[in-house]
């Protein structure tokens, strides 16, 4: 399989710059399950689209506001994103300057302190912070919201909660599980009202989600590392809801990775630790039965995921309706439920 497999034209007036007025106020592509073909329908509509006994898996992690705009002693402009916090004062960030730090860079901070780049890793540069103050703490007070490259413009008031679900609770994270953006309590309550069940776990966004596959084979892809998060609990749910004839419902990518790692070896397993788990076509699915996700990034490891999830002409197709039908992309766009199709490496139930 080659990247450019995975390619499509999308109009750049078609990416969500701001979220819809109401959480559930986007449209839905429905894409499986008879009829085969895609239909149009609304993020109101998805209680209808559930049934009894289905275990609906969403993503709990938390944005916390990760970006930092600092400056070198040489005075040059230097901006932080803090992947992930080790402790207290160090952390794996991305930086975006005019040159790589070395190490030994000193970073100056914008309430005065200051931040010593102490090592590298891929990526992802390690760095000590001189604060008073926990780290998490100081990022609370001085951090922005990190909105995705492909929104041109600085996160606002409205984004802090916008970009955040209602039933956020684990920090970590710093892009949403987007497509958990969709709901609020109201349609939570509709979907349990209805007797489908919901459940957490815990899967810490990371900025690699966004970082562009580089190999024309996918197959050399390496992912980014992500932590997870499966609850001996959830296993339990999750056998229990298969076992009286009920669907796993993910909603969003990092909900599939997260329970398709977990079930790597063959059997659903309590897991707690990271992720590299790349799911493309051709590989298997033992836990999820449908998916509910925004559109992708072409040529992205996000549309590889549910092009193996469904079939990648299938998908394709859809994603051509979406463009017609000027489906809104990305992190505030527009959802698409997916079923298995014939095509599927999914077994119906």
């Amino acid at each position: 399989m080659r990247l450019s497999d995975f390619d499509f034209e999308l109009p750049e007036n078609l990416i969500a710059q701001f979220p819809p007025v109401e959480r559930t106020g986007g449209r839905l592509l429905v894409v499986g399950r008879p009829p085969a073909e895609p239909r149009h329908r609304l993020i109101k509509d998805l209680p209808d689209l559930l049934r009894e006994g289905d275990l609906l898996v969403l993503n709990d992690t938390k944005v916390f506001p990760a970006r930092i705009r600092a400056s070198k002693n040489t005075g040059g402009k230097v901006e932080l994103l803090v992947e992930r916090i080790l402790n207290s004062s160090r952390a794996l960030c991305l930086c975006r300057s005019s040159k790589a730090p070395k190490p030994g860079t000193i970073i100056n901070l914008p309430d005065g302190g200051s931040a010593e780049v102490v090592g590298r890793q891929e990526d992802l540069f390690e760095i000590d912070f001189s604060l008073d103050i926990p780290l998490l703490e100081y990022l609370e007070q001085f951090g922005s919201l990190p909105l995705p490259p492909y929104i041109q413009r600085d996160a606002d008031n409205d984004d802090v909660s916008r970009y955040q679900t209602v039933y956020a609770n684990e920090t970590g994270a710093i892009a949403a599980p987007t497509a958990g953006l969709h709901f609020d309590e109201a349609l939570l309550d509709r979907c349990r009202a209805n007797g489908v069940e919901t459940a957490f776990v815990t899967l810490h966004v990371g900025a690699g989600t966004f970082q562009p596959v580089r190999t024309d084979d996918i197959s050399e892809h390496r992912m980014h590392a992500e932590r997870a998060i499966v609850t001996a609990e959830l296993c339990d749910r999750i056998a229990q809801a298969s076992a009286n004839g009920g669907r796993v419902i993910a909603v969003g990518t990092t909900v599939v990775r997260a329970l398709e790692s977990a079930a790597a070896d063959g059997d659903l397993q309590p897991l707690d630790g990271d992720t590299r788990l790349f799911i493309k076509p051709g590989d298997p699915f033992r836990v999820v039965d449908a998916l509910l996700t925004n559109f992708h990034l072409p040529r992205s490891t996000l549309l590889m995921l549910v092009c193996a999830f469904a079939g990648t002409q299938t998908m394709l197709g859809a994603y051509k309706q979406a463009v017609e039908n000027e489906y809104r992309f990305f992190s505030y766009g527009d959802a698409m439920m997916v079923f298995p199709t014939k095509d599927s490496a999914v077994r119906e139930r």
